[in-house]
Protein backbone atom coordinates (compact mmCIF):
# COMPACT_ATOMS: atom_id res chain seq x y z
CA UNK A 1 0.00 0.00 0.00
CA UNK A 2 2.79 2.45 0.98
CA UNK A 3 4.92 1.57 -2.81
CA UNK A 4 1.66 1.96 -4.36
CA UNK A 5 0.43 5.45 -2.74
CA UNK A 6 4.02 6.27 -3.27
CA UNK A 7 3.85 5.76 -7.08
CA UNK A 8 0.46 7.37 -7.53
CA UNK A 9 1.61 10.77 -5.34
CA UNK A 10 4.69 10.56 -7.26
CA UNK A 11 2.74 10.23 -10.91
CA UNK A 12 0.78 12.86 -9.47
CA UNK A 13 3.10 15.22 -8.76
CA UNK A 14 4.55 14.55 -12.10
CA UNK A 15 1.38 15.43 -14.37
CA UNK A 16 0.21 18.46 -12.02
CA UNK A 17 3.61 20.13 -12.50
CA UNK A 18 3.25 19.37 -16.52
CA UNK A 19 -0.22 20.58 -15.84
CA UNK A 20 0.65 23.35 -14.14
CA UNK A 21 4.05 24.38 -15.78
CA UNK A 22 2.69 24.68 -19.32
CA UNK A 23 -0.69 26.04 -18.28
CA UNK A 24 1.22 28.89 -16.80
CA UNK A 25 3.80 28.74 -19.86
CA UNK A 26 0.55 29.53 -22.09
CA UNK A 27 -0.74 32.03 -19.88
CA UNK A 28 2.29 34.13 -20.02
CA UNK A 29 2.09 33.77 -24.01
CA UNK A 30 -1.25 34.88 -24.12
CA UNK A 31 -0.76 37.71 -21.51
CA UNK A 32 2.13 39.00 -23.44
CA UNK A 33 0.15 39.30 -26.53
CA UNK A 34 -2.84 41.11 -25.02
CA UNK A 35 -1.02 43.10 -22.46
CA UNK A 36 0.53 44.79 -25.95
CA UNK A 37 -2.42 44.99 -27.70
CA UNK A 38 -4.88 46.07 -24.82
CA UNK A 39 -4.34 49.27 -22.38
CA UNK A 40 -4.40 48.90 -18.70
CA UNK A 41 -8.24 50.28 -18.42
CA UNK A 42 -9.81 46.90 -20.43
CA UNK A 43 -8.04 44.51 -18.06
CA UNK A 44 -9.20 46.63 -15.30
CA UNK A 45 -13.02 46.42 -16.62
CA UNK A 46 -12.62 42.54 -17.12
CA UNK A 47 -10.74 42.35 -13.55
CA UNK A 48 -13.20 44.05 -11.46
CA UNK A 49 -15.59 41.55 -12.45
CA UNK A 50 -13.46 38.48 -11.46
CA UNK A 51 -14.76 38.66 -7.57
CA UNK A 52 -18.48 38.40 -9.03
CA UNK A 53 -17.58 35.48 -11.04
CA UNK A 54 -15.62 33.72 -8.45
CA UNK A 55 -17.73 33.89 -5.73
CA UNK A 56 -20.81 32.39 -7.98
CA UNK A 57 -18.60 29.72 -8.58
CA UNK A 58 -18.24 29.09 -5.22
CA UNK A 59 -21.52 29.51 -4.69
CA UNK A 60 -22.50 27.08 -7.31
CA UNK A 61 -20.43 24.29 -5.87
CA UNK A 62 -21.28 25.13 -2.27
CA UNK A 63 -17.89 23.10 -0.99
CA UNK A 64 -20.04 19.83 -2.14
CA UNK A 65 -17.23 18.49 -5.28
CA UNK A 66 -14.88 19.27 -1.85
CA UNK A 67 -16.43 16.65 0.20
CA UNK A 68 -17.26 13.94 -2.46
CA UNK A 69 -13.24 13.76 -3.02
CA UNK A 70 -12.72 13.76 0.86
CA UNK A 71 -15.15 10.71 0.76
CA UNK A 72 -13.35 7.44 0.87
CA UNK A 73 -15.26 6.15 -2.12
CA UNK A 74 -17.83 7.86 -3.55
CA UNK A 75 -20.44 6.47 -5.40
CA UNK A 76 -22.62 7.55 -8.68
CA UNK A 77 -25.59 9.09 -6.56
CA UNK A 78 -22.87 11.18 -5.31
CA UNK A 79 -21.26 12.66 -7.91
CA UNK A 80 -24.57 12.84 -9.59
CA UNK A 81 -26.24 15.25 -6.94
CA UNK A 82 -23.31 17.63 -7.08
CA UNK A 83 -23.62 17.68 -10.35
CA UNK A 84 -27.26 18.56 -10.65
CA UNK A 85 -27.33 20.86 -7.34
CA UNK A 86 -23.82 22.49 -9.09
CA UNK A 87 -25.83 23.35 -12.62
CA UNK A 88 -29.43 24.36 -10.68
CA UNK A 89 -27.41 26.77 -8.29
CA UNK A 90 -25.55 28.50 -10.97
CA UNK A 91 -28.94 28.97 -13.14
CA UNK A 92 -30.50 30.78 -10.19
CA UNK A 93 -27.05 32.65 -9.24
CA UNK A 94 -26.55 33.90 -12.97
CA UNK A 95 -30.35 35.27 -13.22
CA UNK A 96 -29.48 37.24 -10.01
CA UNK A 97 -26.40 38.92 -11.53
CA UNK A 98 -27.67 39.38 -14.71
CA UNK A 99 -30.49 41.34 -12.74
CA UNK A 100 -28.01 43.52 -10.94
CA UNK A 101 -25.96 44.30 -13.54
CA UNK A 102 -26.36 47.76 -13.80
CA UNK A 103 -25.97 48.10 -9.88
CA UNK A 104 -22.57 46.80 -10.81
CA UNK A 105 -21.80 49.24 -13.91
CA UNK A 106 -23.13 51.89 -11.23
CA UNK A 107 -20.59 50.89 -8.20
CA UNK A 108 -17.70 50.91 -10.35
CA UNK A 109 -18.80 54.28 -12.38
CA UNK A 110 -18.54 52.25 -15.83
CA UNK A 111 -21.77 51.79 -17.90
CA UNK A 112 -20.20 49.56 -20.38
CA UNK A 113 -20.25 46.87 -17.63
CA UNK A 114 -23.82 46.42 -17.65
CA UNK A 115 -23.38 44.54 -21.00
CA UNK A 116 -20.17 43.27 -20.22
CA UNK A 117 -20.91 41.75 -16.97
CA UNK A 118 -23.71 39.63 -18.66
CA UNK A 119 -21.54 38.07 -20.88
CA UNK A 120 -18.54 37.76 -18.53
CA UNK A 121 -20.64 35.86 -15.70
CA UNK A 122 -21.75 33.10 -18.82
CA UNK A 123 -18.20 31.76 -18.18
CA UNK A 124 -19.26 30.03 -14.80
CA UNK A 125 -22.93 29.10 -15.17
CA UNK A 126 -21.16 27.00 -18.10
CA UNK A 127 -18.65 25.77 -15.91
CA UNK A 128 -21.18 24.41 -13.33
CA UNK A 129 -21.65 21.68 -16.26
CA UNK A 130 -18.12 20.34 -14.95
CA UNK A 131 -17.43 20.63 -11.39
CA UNK A 132 -18.29 17.05 -10.75
CA UNK A 133 -16.37 15.79 -13.52
CA UNK A 134 -13.63 17.67 -12.34
CA UNK A 135 -14.44 15.92 -8.67
CA UNK A 136 -14.21 12.82 -10.32
CA UNK A 137 -10.69 12.90 -11.64
CA UNK A 138 -9.45 14.80 -9.23
CA UNK A 139 -10.55 11.74 -7.12
CA UNK A 140 -9.31 8.80 -8.67
CA UNK A 141 -5.84 11.23 -9.78
CA UNK A 142 -6.62 11.11 -13.42
CA UNK A 143 -3.35 14.32 -13.78
CA UNK A 144 -2.53 13.40 -16.75
CA UNK A 145 -6.34 13.87 -18.25
CA UNK A 146 -6.32 16.66 -16.38
CA UNK A 147 -3.51 18.27 -18.08
CA UNK A 148 -4.74 17.64 -21.68
CA UNK A 149 -8.22 19.15 -21.29
CA UNK A 150 -6.70 22.31 -18.75
CA UNK A 151 -3.94 23.10 -21.72
CA UNK A 152 -6.26 22.25 -24.66
CA UNK A 153 -8.80 24.92 -23.27
CA UNK A 154 -6.30 27.44 -22.15
CA UNK A 155 -5.26 27.39 -26.04
CA UNK A 156 -8.44 27.42 -27.43
CA UNK A 157 -9.71 30.26 -25.53
CA UNK A 158 -6.16 31.91 -26.05
CA UNK A 159 -6.61 31.80 -29.92
CA UNK A 160 -9.94 33.40 -29.65
CA UNK A 161 -8.81 36.11 -27.12
CA UNK A 162 -5.90 37.47 -29.77
CA UNK A 163 -7.80 37.10 -32.59
CA UNK A 164 -10.81 38.99 -31.33
CA UNK A 165 -8.34 41.62 -29.99
CA UNK A 166 -6.79 42.09 -33.07
CA UNK A 167 -9.89 43.15 -34.78
CA UNK A 168 -10.07 45.55 -32.28
CA UNK A 169 -12.85 43.99 -29.89
CA UNK A 170 -11.03 45.30 -26.90
CA UNK A 171 -12.37 44.45 -23.42
CA UNK A 172 -14.83 41.70 -25.51
CA UNK A 173 -11.80 39.78 -26.33
CA UNK A 174 -10.88 38.69 -22.70
CA UNK A 175 -14.43 38.12 -21.76
CA UNK A 176 -14.46 35.80 -24.72
CA UNK A 177 -11.41 34.02 -23.63
CA UNK A 178 -13.27 33.20 -20.44
CA UNK A 179 -16.30 32.01 -21.61
CA UNK A 180 -14.73 29.73 -24.48
CA UNK A 181 -12.44 28.38 -21.68
CA UNK A 182 -15.02 27.32 -19.91
CA UNK A 183 -16.92 25.69 -22.16
CA UNK A 184 -14.12 23.74 -23.23
CA UNK A 185 -13.10 22.50 -20.26
CA UNK A 186 -16.50 21.09 -19.51
CA UNK A 187 -16.47 19.05 -23.17
CA UNK A 188 -12.98 18.13 -22.24
CA UNK A 189 -13.47 16.47 -18.94
CA UNK A 190 -16.73 14.89 -20.72
CA UNK A 191 -14.52 13.27 -22.72
CA UNK A 192 -12.25 11.72 -21.00
CA UNK A 193 -14.80 10.06 -17.80
CA UNK A 194 -16.92 7.53 -18.48
CA UNK A 195 -18.85 9.02 -15.66
CA UNK A 196 -22.12 10.64 -16.89
CA UNK A 197 -25.12 12.13 -14.58
CA UNK A 198 -28.42 10.63 -14.99
CA UNK A 199 -32.01 12.38 -14.07
CA UNK A 200 -32.12 10.84 -11.19
CA UNK A 201 -32.62 13.99 -8.98
CA UNK A 202 -31.47 12.52 -5.44
CA UNK A 203 -29.85 15.33 -3.28
CA UNK A 204 -29.32 12.70 -0.42
CA UNK A 205 -25.58 13.16 -0.74
CA UNK A 206 -26.00 17.01 -0.59
CA UNK A 207 -28.03 16.89 2.90
CA UNK A 208 -25.59 14.06 4.41
CA UNK A 209 -22.58 16.45 3.84
CA UNK A 210 -24.55 19.71 4.11
CA UNK A 211 -22.29 20.83 7.26
CA UNK A 212 -19.18 20.19 6.19
CA UNK A 213 -19.86 21.34 2.50
CA UNK A 214 -21.20 24.83 4.00
CA UNK A 215 -18.27 25.43 6.02
CA UNK A 216 -16.28 24.52 2.77
CA UNK A 217 -18.30 27.03 1.05
CA UNK A 218 -18.01 30.14 3.57
CA UNK A 219 -14.00 29.57 3.15
CA UNK A 220 -13.82 29.60 -0.51
CA UNK A 221 -15.98 32.38 -0.72
CA UNK A 222 -13.64 34.55 2.02
CA UNK A 223 -10.82 33.55 -0.14
CA UNK A 224 -12.27 34.70 -3.09
CA UNK A 225 -12.84 37.80 -1.46
CA UNK A 226 -9.22 38.05 0.11
CA UNK A 227 -7.95 37.41 -2.79
CA UNK A 228 -9.79 39.75 -4.86
CA UNK A 229 -10.76 42.41 -2.43
CA UNK A 230 -7.61 44.90 -3.10
CA UNK A 231 -8.98 44.92 -6.90
CA UNK A 232 -12.61 46.13 -6.18
CA UNK A 233 -11.45 48.72 -3.68
CA UNK A 234 -8.73 49.70 -6.39
CA UNK A 235 -11.82 49.99 -8.86
CA UNK A 236 -13.92 51.90 -6.73
CA UNK A 237 -12.03 54.65 -5.48
CA UNK A 238 -8.69 54.73 -7.78
CA UNK A 239 -9.69 54.55 -11.06
CA UNK A 240 -9.64 51.67 -13.85
CA UNK A 241 -5.92 52.84 -14.85
CA UNK A 242 -4.37 51.98 -11.56
CA UNK A 243 -6.82 49.11 -11.34
CA UNK A 244 -5.44 47.78 -14.40
CA UNK A 245 -1.77 47.90 -13.18
CA UNK A 246 -2.32 46.29 -10.19
CA UNK A 247 -4.36 43.26 -12.02
CA UNK A 248 -1.44 42.92 -14.26
CA UNK A 249 0.91 42.67 -11.69
CA UNK A 250 -1.80 40.33 -9.39
CA UNK A 251 -2.02 38.43 -12.47
CA UNK A 252 1.18 37.58 -12.88
CA UNK A 253 2.12 36.89 -8.89
CA UNK A 254 -1.11 34.40 -8.95
CA UNK A 255 0.40 33.34 -12.14
CA UNK A 256 3.73 32.21 -11.03
CA UNK A 257 2.47 31.31 -7.59
CA UNK A 258 -0.43 28.76 -8.74
CA UNK A 259 2.10 27.48 -10.66
CA UNK A 260 3.31 25.30 -7.84
CA UNK A 261 -0.23 25.66 -5.78
CA UNK A 262 -1.89 23.33 -8.66
CA UNK A 263 1.04 21.39 -8.60
CA UNK A 264 0.48 20.13 -5.33
CA UNK A 265 -3.35 20.67 -4.58
CA UNK A 266 -3.83 18.12 -7.62
CA UNK A 267 -2.56 15.46 -5.28
CA UNK A 268 -2.43 16.92 -1.62
CA UNK A 269 -6.20 16.45 -0.64
CA UNK A 270 -6.37 12.68 -1.88
CA UNK A 271 -3.38 11.15 -0.21
CA UNK A 272 -3.80 13.32 2.51
CA UNK A 273 -7.21 11.66 3.57
CA UNK A 274 -5.89 7.91 2.32
CA UNK A 275 -3.44 8.40 5.52
CA UNK A 276 -4.75 10.74 7.99
CA UNK A 277 -4.92 7.96 10.27
CA UNK A 278 -1.46 7.50 10.38
CA UNK A 279 0.09 10.24 12.57
CA UNK A 280 3.71 9.56 11.77
CA UNK A 281 3.13 8.93 8.34
CA UNK A 282 1.17 11.53 7.73
CA UNK A 283 3.38 13.99 9.43
CA UNK A 284 6.34 12.69 7.27
CA UNK A 285 4.45 12.93 3.97
CA UNK A 286 3.21 16.76 4.83
CA UNK A 287 7.00 17.74 5.11
CA UNK A 288 7.99 16.33 2.39
CA UNK A 289 5.52 18.41 0.76
CA UNK A 290 6.16 21.37 2.43
CA UNK A 291 10.00 20.66 1.13
CA UNK A 292 9.32 20.21 -2.27
CA UNK A 293 7.18 23.37 -2.30
CA UNK A 294 9.81 25.70 -1.00
CA UNK A 295 12.48 24.01 -3.28
CA UNK A 296 10.20 25.39 -6.14
CA UNK A 297 8.02 28.67 -4.57
CA UNK A 298 10.83 30.55 -2.76
CA UNK A 299 13.44 30.54 -5.95
CA UNK A 300 10.30 31.31 -8.20
CA UNK A 301 8.52 34.19 -6.74
CA UNK A 302 11.72 35.97 -4.88
CA UNK A 303 13.31 35.46 -8.69
CA UNK A 304 10.13 36.92 -10.11
CA UNK A 305 10.94 39.65 -7.89
CA UNK A 306 13.92 40.34 -9.04
CA UNK A 307 13.18 40.27 -12.67
CA UNK A 308 9.96 42.50 -12.11
CA UNK A 309 10.72 45.31 -13.95
CA UNK A 310 13.01 44.13 -17.25
CA UNK A 311 10.01 41.18 -17.68
CA UNK A 312 7.47 43.65 -17.56
CA UNK A 313 9.20 45.92 -19.84
CA UNK A 314 10.16 42.86 -22.33
CA UNK A 315 7.01 41.04 -22.34
CA UNK A 316 3.72 43.88 -22.33
CA UNK A 317 5.96 47.23 -22.56
CA UNK A 318 7.07 49.87 -20.63
CA UNK A 319 2.88 51.31 -20.74
CA UNK A 320 2.93 48.94 -18.09
CA UNK A 321 5.70 50.21 -15.64
CA UNK A 322 3.39 51.71 -12.82
CA UNK A 323 2.56 47.59 -12.38
CA UNK A 324 6.19 46.91 -11.69
CA UNK A 325 6.60 47.89 -7.87
CA UNK A 326 3.51 46.57 -7.18
CA UNK A 327 4.09 43.26 -8.71
CA UNK A 328 7.86 43.58 -6.55
CA UNK A 329 6.26 43.10 -3.41
CA UNK A 330 3.00 41.04 -4.45
CA UNK A 331 6.03 38.41 -5.20
CA UNK A 332 6.87 38.26 -1.95
CA UNK A 333 4.06 37.25 -0.08
CA UNK A 334 3.11 35.07 -3.72
CA UNK A 335 6.60 33.07 -2.12
CA UNK A 336 4.50 32.24 0.63
CA UNK A 337 1.33 31.56 -0.83
CA UNK A 338 1.39 27.94 -2.23
CA UNK A 339 1.62 26.68 1.81
CA UNK A 340 -1.64 27.88 2.59
CA UNK A 341 -2.80 24.90 -0.08
CA UNK A 342 -1.50 22.58 1.48
CA UNK A 343 -2.21 23.96 5.11
CA UNK A 344 -5.75 23.83 4.13
CA UNK A 345 -5.91 20.65 2.52
CA UNK A 346 -4.26 19.28 5.72
CA UNK A 347 -7.08 20.89 7.56
CA UNK A 348 -9.72 19.73 5.05
CA UNK A 349 -8.50 15.71 5.44
CA UNK A 350 -8.97 15.77 8.82
CA UNK A 351 -12.57 16.58 8.47
CA UNK A 352 -12.20 20.04 9.80
CA UNK A 353 -13.75 22.26 7.77
CA UNK A 354 -14.86 24.36 10.79
CA UNK A 355 -11.13 25.50 11.38
CA UNK A 356 -10.14 26.04 7.72
CA UNK A 357 -13.55 28.45 7.31
CA UNK A 358 -13.03 30.18 10.61
CA UNK A 359 -9.35 31.07 10.20
CA UNK A 360 -10.49 32.73 7.04
CA UNK A 361 -13.14 34.84 8.04
CA UNK A 362 -10.61 36.33 11.13
CA UNK A 363 -7.95 36.19 7.91
CA UNK A 364 -10.10 38.69 5.76
CA UNK A 365 -11.89 40.33 8.84
CA UNK A 366 -8.42 41.77 9.78
CA UNK A 367 -7.15 42.25 6.13
CA UNK A 368 -10.02 44.36 5.90
CA UNK A 369 -9.10 46.50 8.79
CA UNK A 370 -5.99 46.80 7.81
CA UNK A 371 -6.38 48.06 4.02
CA UNK A 372 -8.85 50.63 5.59
CA UNK A 373 -6.72 51.85 7.98
CA UNK A 374 -4.29 52.38 5.40
CA UNK A 375 -6.39 53.60 2.47
CA UNK A 376 -5.31 56.96 2.85
CA UNK A 377 -1.40 55.83 2.22
CA UNK A 378 -1.55 55.14 -1.34
CA UNK A 379 -1.37 51.64 -3.12
CA UNK A 380 1.89 50.18 -2.60
CA UNK A 381 1.39 50.68 1.69
CA UNK A 382 -1.70 49.28 0.85
CA UNK A 383 0.19 46.08 -1.08
CA UNK A 384 2.51 46.24 1.30
CA UNK A 385 0.56 45.66 4.55
CA UNK A 386 -1.41 43.07 2.78
CA UNK A 387 1.38 41.12 1.83
CA UNK A 388 3.05 41.35 5.25
CA UNK A 389 -0.27 40.28 7.16
CA UNK A 390 -0.51 36.83 4.84
CA UNK A 391 2.68 35.93 5.44
CA UNK A 392 2.28 36.48 9.23
CA UNK A 393 -0.91 34.52 8.92
CA UNK A 394 0.93 31.38 8.21
CA UNK A 395 1.88 30.81 11.67
CA UNK A 396 -1.54 30.38 12.72
CA UNK A 397 -2.28 27.67 10.30
CA UNK A 398 0.49 25.83 11.67
CA UNK A 399 -0.91 26.31 15.34
CA UNK A 400 -4.19 24.41 14.01
CA UNK A 401 -2.02 21.77 12.19
CA UNK A 402 -0.60 21.04 15.30
CA UNK A 403 -3.23 20.59 16.91
CA UNK A 404 -4.88 18.11 14.56
CA UNK A 405 -1.15 16.24 14.02
CA UNK A 406 1.25 17.04 16.17
CA UNK A 407 3.40 19.15 13.56
CA UNK A 408 5.69 20.91 15.38
CA UNK A 409 6.87 24.70 14.53
CA UNK A 410 10.41 23.75 14.55
CA UNK A 411 9.93 20.83 12.08
CA UNK A 412 8.50 23.57 9.45
CA UNK A 413 11.19 26.05 10.18
CA UNK A 414 13.69 23.09 9.83
CA UNK A 415 11.82 22.24 6.76
CA UNK A 416 11.60 25.77 4.81
CA UNK A 417 13.77 28.28 5.95
CA UNK A 418 16.82 26.78 3.90
CA UNK A 419 15.25 26.90 0.95
CA UNK A 420 14.28 30.44 1.81
CA UNK A 421 17.85 31.44 2.70
CA UNK A 422 19.52 29.97 -0.32
CA UNK A 423 17.01 31.56 -2.92
CA UNK A 424 17.24 34.79 -0.83
CA UNK A 425 21.13 34.56 -1.17
CA UNK A 426 21.21 33.40 -5.29
CA UNK A 427 18.56 36.92 -6.17
CA UNK A 428 20.41 38.89 -4.34
CA UNK A 429 24.15 37.21 -5.50
CA UNK A 430 21.97 37.67 -9.14
CA UNK A 431 21.33 41.31 -8.64
CA UNK A 432 25.01 42.06 -8.24
CA UNK A 433 26.46 40.04 -10.87
CA UNK A 434 24.44 41.37 -13.82
CA UNK A 435 23.86 45.36 -12.30
CA UNK A 436 25.62 46.28 -15.32
CA UNK A 437 23.32 45.42 -17.83
CA UNK A 438 21.14 47.92 -19.22
CA UNK A 439 19.39 46.26 -22.09
CA UNK A 440 16.02 45.30 -20.75
CA UNK A 441 16.00 41.41 -22.63
CA UNK A 442 19.38 40.75 -22.13
CA UNK A 443 19.05 41.69 -18.50
CA UNK A 444 15.73 39.15 -18.30
CA UNK A 445 17.33 36.41 -19.55
CA UNK A 446 21.12 37.14 -18.15
CA UNK A 447 19.62 37.07 -14.84
CA UNK A 448 17.11 34.32 -14.97
CA UNK A 449 20.26 31.85 -16.38
CA UNK A 450 22.65 32.98 -13.14
CA UNK A 451 20.34 32.38 -10.88
CA UNK A 452 18.50 28.91 -12.06
CA UNK A 453 22.14 27.98 -12.32
CA UNK A 454 23.51 29.19 -9.39
CA UNK A 455 20.14 28.05 -7.55
CA UNK A 456 20.82 24.58 -8.64
CA UNK A 457 24.65 24.26 -7.66
CA UNK A 458 23.83 25.71 -4.08
CA UNK A 459 20.71 23.00 -3.71
CA UNK A 460 23.71 20.44 -4.67
CA UNK A 461 26.28 21.76 -2.48
CA UNK A 462 23.59 21.90 0.71
CA UNK A 463 23.05 18.19 -1.04
CA UNK A 464 18.73 18.58 -0.79
CA UNK A 465 17.50 15.72 -0.98
CA UNK A 466 14.24 16.66 -2.77
CA UNK A 467 16.06 17.75 -5.80
CA UNK A 468 18.14 14.20 -6.11
CA UNK A 469 14.75 12.63 -5.79
CA UNK A 470 13.02 15.04 -8.53
CA UNK A 471 16.38 14.35 -10.54
CA UNK A 472 15.95 10.83 -10.10
CA UNK A 473 12.09 10.12 -10.63
CA UNK A 474 12.50 12.01 -14.03
CA UNK A 475 15.37 9.69 -15.06
CA UNK A 476 13.60 6.87 -13.61
CA UNK A 477 15.94 5.69 -11.58
CA UNK A 478 14.94 4.00 -8.25
CA UNK A 479 14.73 5.77 -4.95
CA UNK A 480 12.75 5.78 -1.81
CA UNK A 481 10.46 7.95 -0.13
Amino acid sequence: MAESLKDKTAKGLMWGALNSGTTQLLNLDFVIFLGRLLSPVYFALVGVLSIFSLIAGNLQSSGFSTAVVNMKAPQHRDYNAVFWFNVLMSACLYGVLFFCAPLIALFFHQPELTVLSRVVFLSFFISSFGISMNAYMTKNMMQREMAIVSIAALIISGITAISMALAGMTYWSIAAQQVVNSLVLVLGRLFFIKWRPTFDFDFTPIRQTFSFSMKILVTMVITTVSNNMLTVIFGNMLGMRTTGNFFQASKWNTMAHSLISNTVMQVAQPVLVEIRNEQEREIRIFRKMLRFTAFFAFPALLGLSLVSREFIVTTIGEGWLDAVPILQILCIGGAFMPFYTLYQNLVISHGRSDINMWLNILQIAIQLGIIIALSHMGVLHMVAAYTVFNIVWLGVWQMAAHRLTGLRFMQVFADLTPFFFAAAFVMIATHYATSWMTIAPLLLLARVVVAGILYLVVMKLAHAQILDECLHYVTHKHHQA
